[in-house]
């Protein structure tokens, strides 16, 4: 019984998702694990000082969609998780359609890319996170650096997000 129980929190921590982006290419699989993460804009912050963006999400777990792909639409198990972002090597941070003051306003991530800025002398450039409705936050970054980490348990939603591809 005893290992049971060992091997159930074993488990449930071996599937924690952590991940490092070092550059764009990295920074594509970070975008993809939180495609469709909700975001509170009091759950984000830029710290200058120590050249720091963090953020806490609630991603949509697609690894767990994927691996059971016959659940389908009308799925009551699909699965979300809290999620720790960090952006380091942060240089300024600027905002398109978000309203600081509205700290609980949730907004709802659709990609994070990376442009170079600094020609091939440079790995600087801006790190962009677009949110549905036009929203946005670029980072421009010394270098791509990003750590994406779980940071509990998931639970279960019955909602899985749609696109208008879905549709059809």
């Amino acid at each position: 019984m005893v290992f049971q129980a060992l091997a159930g929190r074993l488990s449930a921590s071996m599937s924690d998702l952590k991940l490092i982006a070092l550059d764009a290419e990295d920074l594509n699989v970070v975008s993809a694990h939180l495609q469709d993460a909700v975001l509170r804009i009091g759950e984000m912050t830029y710290l200058p000082a120590e050249k720091r963006f963090v953020a806490i999400a609630n991603r949509f777990d697609w690894g767990e969609l994927a691996k059971a792909p016959s659940k389908g639409k009308a799925s009551e198990s699909f699965e979300r998780r809290r999620s720790g972002i960090r952006f380091e090597r942060v240089l300024s941070a600027k905002l398109q359609g978000i309203d600081l003051k509205d700290r609980r306003a949730a907004l709802a991530l659709l990609a994070i890319t990376f442009e170079p800025t600094g020609g091939t002398e440079t790995p600087e450039g801006d790190v962009t996170l677009t949110f549905s409705g036009a929203a946005a936050i670029r980072l421009h970054v010394e270098c791509v650096e990003v750590e994406l980490k779980d940071l509990g348990a998931a639970w279960a939603t019955k909602h899985s997000p749609e696109h208008p591809d879905d549709a059809g």
